[in-house]
């Protein structure tokens, strides 16, 4: 065998498919850090698993890579809901607004109607 002429990275095999694949994780991490749903101050990780397979008469080596990152979850959404029967006496529930329905707020919108969900069984 031919000696290389410079000393290559591990990252550099698989025609840099392992880099190519670390290079994506990393902008999901950044695409996460500059998301304004999650927390900024929270770390992120990035995490590449080589799994090692040799032979028996260990003279050749699989390698499985697998790169991954560990995001910050988005940041909570809350809302309310009130539980209550629709006039076909059915159990559903209604989305809390901050209006009545159809009043003008003081910038100018109007309070849509609320949500609601038809929900299975009763009381």
């Amino acid at each position: 065998m031919k000696k290389p002429k410079e000393n290559s990275s591990i990252l550099e095999l698989a025609n840099g498919a392992i880099l190519e694949r670390a290079d994506y994780e990393l902008q999901r991490i950044i695409d996460n850090i500059r998301d304004p749903n999650t927390r900024p101050d929270k770390k992120r990780s990035l995490v590449l698993t080589i799994d090692f397979l040799p032979n028996f008469e260990r003279d050749n080596i699989r390698l499985n890579v697998t790169a991954k990152s560990k995001l910050e979850a988005t940041n909570p959404i809350a809302t309310q809901m009130y539980i209550t029967e629709n006039d076909n006496e059915e159990l559903i529930a209604v989305e809390l607004t901050q209006n009545i329905p159809g009043q003008t707020n003081v910038f100018g919108d109007i309070q849509e109607e609320p949500k609601f969900i038809l929900l299975k069984g009763g009381a």
